[in-house]
């Protein structure tokens, strides 16, 4: 750390100590936290990454309830984790706490000042963002017509993987990646890249999304550390100019170059947009944080789920067997391919995908969401300057909801099972919410249990999954921009030979 950082947060350290009894947050209604120290336990917060963060907040939550507060930078941080709870506000009273906070400086330069769908306040810019990825290249007529784009990317994947299989332990998630990220590129821009364009896409978008933890510290506050931390704000600005440099002449391009006949590409929705709220049409700058988030919500979240999924096939043989039986069941063993009309006649490929994402959500949190005005939850007052957060992994992991909840267990959402008919959206109740609820429920949740449905299908269907000899699965888990494998998934695999 800085020589003058330490001197000032020290000088901070013994003000804040002083006076501490006059700053402390007056509203006593706030769930209960840990003792609040002004300006140094914001600092100490901030400088936490959110992996770091969860056993302590669960720590809390044994002590306190499952409501908690906790003080993070300027604003009270409300944290849930009991699924009545969590359906009590992002059901019942959806509308009072579907919008976001107020973007943190960092997130405020990547969303373009809010201006993308996770990000943007609730209102009309919200919904015109949201509408058109929904209506547009979300719509299930839409997602049919990329059907093809699937197909190449499913062989994209399973020739890198054929090439890999004669090594021992194949590091299978870089393959997921590529793959999941060539589909998200194609759908983004609307052409098949080729493979040191995509290389250049992928290689700007990981680099912003793995250092974006090391930036956190600058959000607080900002006027400070732009003198003391000048650099690494330096380094923040030339990671987001890099990724302007390489997307912004594709998104230029595309506008150029469409035809008629090609295929419609997210960013061929944007131009036309006009905001509501400012009566203008969208920078190029804000298409530039569109097209990222885009690329980033359906590239890493599904090849983190399909790299723990695989993990457990590759675990639990049975699992793999009882796979490999219903394909066989539904599809001749001349084809090549699971095709994705046979995937409606498999319940316990399915059970898997639903297992897996039940047992290892991408992200344990969801998006910060924050209320339009103070409302009361359980006694407890939640304001409108603060934000709430909503523990997922916790939710899908209640055992008073699932017996022997951290087992994998297909078969538990097959008939007389305990997961048999849940509701993902959580309409009804919530048992589970890997994609969030209510209002800002992820909008491609049902592309991305297509996409998870299709390619483990096919990769049980032409490759044999085995561990590598004297190498156990390790389940842990390591925070990134989703919540990934610590020791990444090697497997032995072997083409099957077909008939």
């Amino acid at each position: 750390m800085e020589t003058w950082l330490l001197l000032i947060l020290t000088t901070l350290l013994l003000l804040s100590l002083l006076t501490a009894p006059l700053l402390r947050n007056n509203n006593k209604n706030l769930p209960p936290g840990p003792t609040h120290v002004p300006i140094i336990s914001s600092f100490l917060w901030l400088r936490k990454p959110f992996s770091e963060l969860e056993p302590i907040i669960r720590g809390l939550q044994s002590r306190y309830g499952p409501i908690i507060t906790l003080q993070i930078g300027s604003r009270p941080a409300i944290f849930i984790s009991d699924r009545s709870l969590a359906h009590h506000a992002l059901i019942q009273n959806g509308a009072v706490f579907a919008d976001r906070p107020p973007a943190l400086p960092t997130n405020r330069v990547i969303s373009s000042n809010q201006h993308n769908i996770s990000s943007a306040v609730y209102g009309p810019t919200w919904r015109l963002l949201r509408r058109n990825l929904t209506s547009e290249i979300l719509h299930p007529s839409r997602v049919k017509s990329y059907s093809g784009a699937r197909k190449w990317v499913l062989d994209i994947l399973a020739n890198r993987l054929t090439e890999s299989s004669q090594s021992k332990g194949i590091k299978v998630v870089d393959h997921f990646q590529y793959a999941m990220f060539c589909l998200l590129v194609l759908m983004c821009f609307g052409d098949k890249l080729d493979e040191n364009q995509i290389n250049q896409i992928e290689e700007v978008q990981r680099r912003l999304l793995l250092r974006f933890s090391r930036f956190n510290i600058l959000n607080f506050w900002p006027w400070f550390t732009r003198i003391v931390l000048k650099k690494r704000w330096e380094e923040f600005f030339r990671l987001r100019k890099a990724q302007e440099d390489v997307l912004l002449p594709l998104i230029r391009a595309r506008k150029l170059n469409k035809s008629d006949d090609s295929v419609l590409s997210y960013v061929d929705t944007l131009w036309d947009l006009e905001l509501p709220d400012e009566k203008r049409k969208l920078t190029e700058g804000e298409i530039i944080s569109l097209c990222s988030e885009f690329l980033n919500a359906g590239t890493d979240t599904t090849s983190t789920a399909l790299q723990w999924i695989m993990a457990n096939v590759v675990k639990y043989p049975t699992v793999q067997e009882k796979l490999l039986a219903e394909i066989k069941g539904v599809v001749e063993e001349t084809e090549e391919e699971v095709k994705e009309e046979d995937l409606q006649k498999m319940p316990y490929l399915k059970a898997v995908i639903l297992e897996g994402l039940r047992r290892h959500p991408p992200a344990h949190f969801v998006l910060p969401h924050s209320v339009t005005h103070d409302v009361v939850v359980e006694g407890h007052v939640v304001p409108k300057n603060g934000t709430v957060n909503f523990m997922v992994a916790d939710m899908g992991w209640d055992p008073a909801v699932w017996e022997d909840p951290m087992e994998f267990k297909p078969e538990r959402f097959l008939s007389k099972g305990e997961g048999e008919g849940v509701d993902i959206t959580g309409s009804r109740e919530i048992k589970m919410m890997p994609f969030g609820v209510g209002r800002r429920i992820c909008p491609g949740l049902a592309l991305a249990v297509l996409h998870l449905e299709y390619f483990v299908a096919n990769l049980v269907w032409k490759f044999e999954w085995r561990g590598v000899e004297g190498e156990d699965v390790d389940f842990a888990e390591k925070q990134e921009f989703t919540m990934v494998m610590r020791n990444p998934l090697k497997a032995q695999i072997s083409p099957r030979v077909m008939k």
